[in-house]
């Protein structure tokens, strides 16, 4: 069998969604034998899914309609499907939208206890990474230290004659390092593995660990134990440097039950106090936010156990508290009044209050938390725990030096990387890069040829999780089974079908390896396919255990841990975190993400040391400079932003930038066209500095590096400047709970206008539908997931760095965030501004040619071929939503490498070229399709049937989009609260898209 018959066959083994498991349809041989042209642009649905190759036909590098029609295949009408992601160590059930056999869409799945139908800005920018031409396309080995293709026959060759001989040997000498994985498949492959070679050894390693929870949770009970938070339960929530609703493996579950205890019109709202060193989304939402450097944080752990203990009675709690700690910062009249609140706070709301410890803080902080939440009675109501089985004995700074001391030792002769690139994001203590040279066998596999396989012997593509069979867990353990949804696009392997293959196992297809694994629980066919149907795996779930406290032995502190607020320019607290779009790393050259503004500091393509104005002050740096980091005698040249919120005397850089082998848009070293994008700041990482550290010094210098930052680009506010609060309070209306409850409609009274008259008679009556938007600013987050989920719906372009520098970036959605207060210690606040619709529209009233008009229904329609790129609409518009494409950015799609990316587009939304005026059009693509099946099936709309892209991303369920005629949907409500009000209504635009007003639930102590 050729080439060409083998990838029709495997094609066509793809089983009917209607059929059997044993059934196979029936196969249409092609015209001709598919071209590798061909074949990347073969579209082809998977798994449970329609074999459209048994009726596709290629000719002519076309793609011909069916000649026989695939049964419940009808073309142009997309398809769904359930499959899940694997990202922080944990599995998000999500649903893709399949379009002629493409994913073009992702969304989450409703049923999933983690994703509860919203999805985060990653997940949303995956689907972008599968269709990147920068994937690894096939085998490649080292030779003359390059990366050279080579056939998949020479590569079996060469690995079935060394594992044949480490069979023989036991595996003596055979390491393998992987990140960690929630999927049953894989654990069970890693077990028959362990049996194949018994001497070979496996090692663990993630640069973003969550580590310190389960070694808190050891300390804290004598095994490790996951913790689960119920928020929707708790009146009380307090943040130890936890961003509890943006960087937890079960955020989206976490921001949807933080939203429910955030509705003034039920008379009760939980109250949210944070203590962190650096402005989180968490702490933005918080109604108390403290900034404190991230070393401080465990004396005020201490300090609570301390004074909790002496006000609640211990009872059956394990030993004795913590002493009080003798902090110099601890002195601050401020923070003892703050403390004071929230020691007041969780001992009146015992039993409905939780205690969170966020992943950077160390062990012991973790074990006090558990010690805080078991003493004010919340385990067991709003703190509960499962069992963490299989757990390593090492962190993942001890793991990865131990697999380096091995290496250079000699003791490893083969190294098998699965999905990890440790040459990049090893600590700069560890050199990992030099300990690989002396490994005899290299594999590394990965989706992309990145650092680590670039000095490999041999590269193995790994395919994505779009295209492949495997398994994942939630944070509860509720089982997902990821299916495919696209057959692999390059030839890559999952995992698990390449351990099974390497270790010589008699099962090597990736469903049956799940089937499997997942034995009884999907043992009969009807239990597979409804789990692959439902996208979960009923009964699944952990089960939740009351562990027993341990005595925590009393903490010792270093004398940085107890000093006072002010800092040596000497002594600077360091803090390197994972990126909240670039993670750590892996997502360098995902365009969406790299994009996409900062929550906090509205940062894009590129990272900088953020820095408080007044540490920024004392030390004579300003925004834009580049300035000299030093730490532990390492050096980086870094830009240098100043950012309100950020502890005085802290710095923060983020990791995973300064990528030298992510492609074209992440960085290629070597590349006039793609130089790395931001600086490594895992140079400056060790064992000592794995996520804070103090003893870092910053040196100004004369040299500048402009940063590209969105949020002073398109001001509604006539000074957008920090510290001038002229115009916020009518652009963000806000008020605390009790001012809310004496005066319930408090947002319309903030704006004092004349009677609002129009010049003319309402141009339509809206007597059909009346569609509109609501956003509570009450429960954004600015976590930006609509940004992005806005952006794959409606095919908007990249434009790169230099272009939003100069305020031309295309996203039809922003998220504005706005500072009050002091620098150092504001009160923050989001604020999605999309298209607003208006009634009363200024950009159609000066359109010299009719491409912006209203519709029968209310929207601000945009005919993209009539536009002739005035801008007068965008300058006469005061909400400055209105983008303009000033480039061809599809210009790379004519050559054919690029090819693959036009396969990202949805069908239903027009692809722009350069000299148009884009916006926010309500997903109408969205409307008509529904309104045009509710006619076709002869039925009304249903209340709440039609959903725009970003509210269905949205994880808070802040955005609601609906009709406003139809007095049972959502909007329909909304816009009769007391909340509600229009954005820049003094100007009688009218908005369709309108807030409700933010209301804060402060101590009353505290203001």
């Amino acid at each position: 069998m050729n080439d060409d018959q083998r990838f029709w066959r495997s094609l066509a083994e793809y089983e009917n969604e209607t059929s059997e498991p044993d059934e196979t349809p029936e196969f249409v041989e092609p015209l001709d034998p598919p071209s590798s042209l061909e074949r990347r642009r073969f579209l082809q649905l998977s798994g449970a899914t329609v074999a459209l190759a048994s009726a596709c036909r290629f000719k002519e590098d076309k793609l011909l309609p069916f000649t026989q029609q695939p049964e419940g295949v009808v073309p142009g009408v997309a398809r769904y499907f359930m499959t899940a992601m694997e990202f922080r160590g944990a599995g998000v059930g999500l649903k893709v939208k399949s379009f002629d056999g493409r994913p073009i869409k992702i969304d989450g799945n409703p049923a999933h206890p983690d994703s509860l139908g919203a999805t985060c800005a990653h997940h949303q920018a995956s689907l972008l990474e599968l269709y990147d031409p920068d994937r690894s396309q096939g085998v490649a080995r080292l030779a003359d230290a390059q990366l050279i293709d080579t056939s998949d026959a020479e590569l079996q060759s060469f690995a079935g004659e060394l594992f044949k001989g480490l069979r023989e040997t036991k595996g003596r000498g055979l390491s393998v390092l992987s990140g960690s994985s929630s999927s049953p498949s894989l654990a069970d492959m890693r077990v028959r593995w362990q049996a194949r070679f018994p001497d070979s050894k496996w090692y663990e390693y993630e640069p973003a660990s969550t580590d310190n929870e389960r070694l808190g949770s050891t300390l804290a009970f004598g095994a490790p134990f996951r913790t689960h938070l119920r928020l929707e339960r708790a009146r009380v929530i307090v943040c130890l440097d936890a961003d509890l609703l943006a960087s937890r493996i079960d955020s989206l579950a976490l921001a949807r039950a933080w939203s429910k205890g955030r509705e003034p019109e039920s008379g009760a709202m939980s109250r949210v106090y944070a203590f962190e060193s650096s402005l989180s989304e968490t702490g933005a939402a918080a109604d108390h936010r403290y900034s404190l450097r991230s070393e401080h944080v465990k004396a005020v752990a201490a300090h609570l156990d301390h004074e909790l203990t002496r006000r609640v009675s211990a009872g059956s709690v394990a030993g004795a508290a913590q002493p009080a700690p003798s902090a110099k910062f601890l002195e601050d009249p401020n923070l003892q009044k703050v403390l004071a609140a929230v020691v007041g706070d969780l001992v009146l709301h015992a039993g409905a209050s939780l205690v969170a410890v966020g992943a950077a803080q160390p062990p012991e902080v973790h074990a006090i938390g558990h010690r805080l939440n078991a003493l004010l009675g919340n385990t067991g109501k709003t703190v509960e725990y499962t069992a963490i089985r299989g757990a390593l004995d090492l962190g993942p700074a001890d793991s990865i030096a131990n697999l380096a001391l091995e290496m250079s030792a000699g003791r490893v002769e083969t190294l098998l990387i699965l999905d990890s690139n440790p040459v990049y994001t090893t600590p700069a203590d560890v050199d990992f890069g030099a300990a690989l040279a002396k490994v005899k066998n290299k594999i590394s596999v990965g989706l992309y040829r990145d650092e680590t396989s670039q000095k490999c012997d041999w590269h193995v593509p790994l395919a994505h999780y779009l295209e492949s069979w495997g398994d994942v867990r939630a944070s509860d353990g509720t089982i997902s089974v990821q299916q495919p949804i696209i057959a692999p696009l390059y030839g890559g392997k999952s995992l698990i079908e390449l351990l099974a293959m390497l270790s010589g196992d008699a099962v090597t297809k990736g469903q049956e390896i799940v089937q499997r694994a997942l034995g009884e629980l999907t043992s009969d066919p009807r239990l597979w396919r409804k789990a692959v149907h439902d996208g979960i795996v009923p009964a699944s779930a952990w089960q939740s255990e009351s562990p027993v406290l341990r005595s925590i032995p009393p903490l010792t502190f270093t004398p940085g841990e107890l000093s006072g607020l002010e800092l040596e320019a000497e002594q600077l607290e360091l803090v390197l975190a994972p990126d909240p779009k670039l993670y750590d790393g892996r997502f360098a050259n995902n365009g969406w993400l790299q994009e996409l503004p900062d929550a906090a500091t509205k940062l894009t393509w590129d990272n900088a040391l953020l820095i408080s104005p007044k540490t920024a002050k004392s030390l004579g740096v300003t925004d834009n400079m580049l300035a000299t980091l030093s730490v532990d005698g390492r050096s980086l040249s870094v830009p240098v932003l100043m950012s309100p919120g950020q502890a005085p005397g802290s710095l923060k850089l983020y990791l995973g930038y300064g990528r030298t082998a992510a492609g074209r848009i992440g960085g290629q070293a070597g590349s006039d066209e793609a130089p790395p994008v931001g600086v490594n700041a895992y140079r400056l990482r060790s064992k000592r500095l794995w996520s804070f550290a103090r003893g870092a010094s910053l040196q100004p210098s004369s040299e500048r590096h402009k940063l590209a930052t969105t949020q002073d680009k398109h001001n509604m506010d006539r000074i957008g400047k920090f510290g001038t609060e002229e115009r916020l309070p009518m652009l963000v209306r806000q008020a605390n709970l009790t001012e809310f409850v004496k005066e319930p409609d408090f947002a319309k009274h903030v704006v004092h206008h004349p009677p609002l008259l129009s010049l003319w008679k309402e141009p339509v009556e809206y007597t059909g539908h009346k569609w509109a938007m609501s956003i509570d600013l009450n429960k954004c987050i600015g976590c930006s997931g609509c940004v992005v989920a806005c952006q794959a719906e409606n095919n908007i372009p990249v434009v790169g760095r230099e272009r939003v520098a100069m305020g031309r970036e295309m996203q039809w959605l922003r998220i504005d965030r706005y500072f009050k207060g002091d620098p150092e210690q504001p009160e923050t606040v989001h604020q999605p501004v999309p298209c607003m619709h208006c009634e009363h529209a200024p950009c159609e009233q000066v359109c010299p040619v009719g491409a912006t008009t209203h519709s029968h229904d209310g929207l601000n329609e945009m005919t993209y071929n009539r536009c002739i790129g005035t801008r007068y609409c965008s300058n006469n518009c005061p909400y400055k939503v209105r983008k303009f494409n000033y480039f061809n950015f599809h210009e790379d799609l004519k050559d054919e490498k690029n090819l693959v990316k036009e396969m990202v587009f949805n069908p239903d939304v027009t692809v722009r070229f350069r000299g148009v005026m884009e916006k926010c059009t309500y997903c109408v693509q969205r409307i008509r399709e529904t309104t045009t099946r509710a006619t076709r099936e002869n039925r009304p709309v249903g209340s709440d049937e039609v959903t725009t892209a970003c509210q269905d991303s949205c994880p808070t369920q802040a955005i609601i989009f609906g009709d406003m005629n139809n007095a049972k949907s959502q909007v329909a409500a909304r816009k009769g609260s007391s909340r509600d009000y229009a954005l820049l209504e003094e100007l009688n635009t009218r908005p369709r898209t309108t807030y409700l007003a933010r209301v804060r639930n402060p101590h009353p102590e505290l203001g």
